[in-house]
């Protein structure tokens, strides 16, 4: 039954009648007298007029003057044909009370108090303050109504995009980590062939990973981990023995929470590729992460040669970074604490995600170290 009504816009006719009982409840002081007015009484009429003519000039101007005129932006054509509109609009509503003495055999005085010639009083005082307040209503309304779906158009644009640009990112990540990875292995069959063969296995387990377990936009942070894991494990393998690498990650972690995928794995390859690997200072890799709550805090920091002859760092165009940056900004906007600084000899970041709005930032936790040396 609901079908035909909405179908057919039935419930615009419902809440023209209402407004005009409204508007008539308000005058005569009584609901009650009201509807006795508007069906049992002479004055059905007019009612009629009021609701059918004013009905008509509110859709003549929203879907007929409004989308020609206002919104093409002819602003004089349009303010002269509503003008014209709401007058015409009176004259015919007040044509329903001469009407109503002629169908009612009633005398217009004794119907509405005024004498004959009252048609400019009628027209100023009731039909053309009424036709302005219903058009007025009826343009609000409309407008409001445009308003709230623009609103939620551009929002779901927003997203659209937002979900756009972050498969597009993740899109170019995947083949930036492909690219370092398999150069890595490369480089590792001639040097160390046994370590080259447990490098394409832990690269196996680390694309499955990114093929089929982390889809979604957002993963457990245990699994998030555990792929980080695994990512160290493989760039340890392509260090040299100089290098000494620290790392502390969460044994244990609340299953509730979730974490967008890749999101923390960047910051560590870049540790990896740019660490130093020279017998003239101390080289190392540091890696540390936590969970308080529901706030992930992660260190990394790593040695980086004072004087760089790796061509790979000097043509490095930060794809990697940049794109987490740009992935953080989008996926926990307000929500994540990024600090970087760079020395001569050390390069630092300090990353803080609340991976739950409910709660506060909180300062970084001290961090128990575990230690072991590569070789």
């Amino acid at each position: 039954m609901l079908n035909w009504f909405y179908k057919y816009k039935i419930y615009h006719l419902v809440f023209w009648m209402v407004y005009h009982f409204a508007w008539w409840s308000i005058s005569v002081g009584d609901p009650v007298q009201a509807i006795d007015n508007i069906l049992f009484s002479p004055y059905t009429t007019k009612f009629v007029f009021y609701v059918v003519f004013q009905a008509l000039a509110v859709y003549f101007n929203l879907y007929y003057l409004i989308p020609k005129y206002l919104i093409t932006g002819r602003y004089k054509i349009y303010l002269f044909a509503l003008f014209l509109t709401i007058m015409i609009t009176a004259s015919f509503i007040v044509s329903g009370y001469y009407l109503t003495p002629a169908i009612t055999g009633l005398p217009f005085e004794e119907l509405f108090k005024k004498p004959t010639s009252a048609y400019w009083d009628l027209f100023k005082s009731n039909a053309l303050s009424s036709t302005i307040a219903s058009m007025t209503l009826a343009m609000s309304i409309k407008l409001g109504k445009n308003w709230i779906e623009t609103r939620k158009r551009e929002q779901e644009l927003e997203k659209e995009k937002i979900e756009t640009e972050l498969k597009f990112l993740r899109s170019q990540f995947n083949p930036h980590f492909l690219f370092n990875t398999i150069n890595s292995i490369f480089v590792l069959i001639h040097k160390n062939p046994d370590k080259a063969s447990d490098s394409l296995a832990k690269f196996s387990d680390l694309l499955r990973y990114q093929l089929y377990e982390c889809n979604a936009s957002k993963i457990s942070v245990e699994q998030e981990l555990n792929y980080l894991n695994n990512f160290i494990e493989l760039g340890s393998l392509r260090l040299d023995n100089s290098v000494r690498c620290d790392f502390n990650l969460p044994q244990a972690t609340n299953d509730q929470l979730d974490i967008a995928p890749f999101i923390l794995m960047p910051f560590i390859e870049n540790a990896f590729k740019h660490v130093s690997q020279t017998h003239l200072q101390d080289n190392w890799i540091s890696i540390h992460i936590t969970i308080n709550g529901s706030s992930l805090y992660m260190e990394v920091s790593n040695s980086v040669a004072q004087v760089h002859n790796n061509t790979d760092v000097i043509k490095s165009n930060g794809i990697g970074l940049v794109n987490v940056k740009r992935r953080l900004a989008l996926i926990y906007p307000d929500l994540h604490v990024l600090e970087i600084s760079k020395e001569l000899d050390k390069y630092k970041l300090r990353l803080q995600i609340q991976l739950d709005t409910t709660k506060e930032l909180e300062a970084y936790p001290e961090v128990r170290e575990l230690s072991f040396k590569v070789s």
